[in-house]
């Protein structure tokens, strides 16, 4: 029996997974240089793959700046704009 087209999930497969494929596997260890193409498919030792957050911390950093009245720099609005009345 079929599933429903209704019932299935869009990306399914482009979400992340906690167990990964013999193949995907590895391509993991031949970047990390621990599998060689003459060594056997079977017994493959164990790889992590972890789920990342990229730029989370920044991006916090930055909205906490926000909140002060700060900018970038670390000179508040008011600052700059007296120094480009001045120039």
């Amino acid at each position: 029996m079929s599933v429903d087209s209704s019932l299935k999930i869009k990306g399914a497969l482009s979400r992340h997974r906690n167990v990964l494929s013999r193949a995907e596997r590895i391509e993991t260890l031949k970047g990390e240089e621990k599998w060689e193409e003459n060594e056997s498919v079977f017994g493959l030792p164990k790889v992590a793959h972890r789920k990342s957050h990229a730029g989370r911390k920044i991006a916090k950093a930055e909205e906490k700046a926000a909140e002060a009245g700060l900018t970038a720099e670390g000179a508040t609005p008011a600052a700059e704009a007296t120094e480009k009345k001045e120039q």
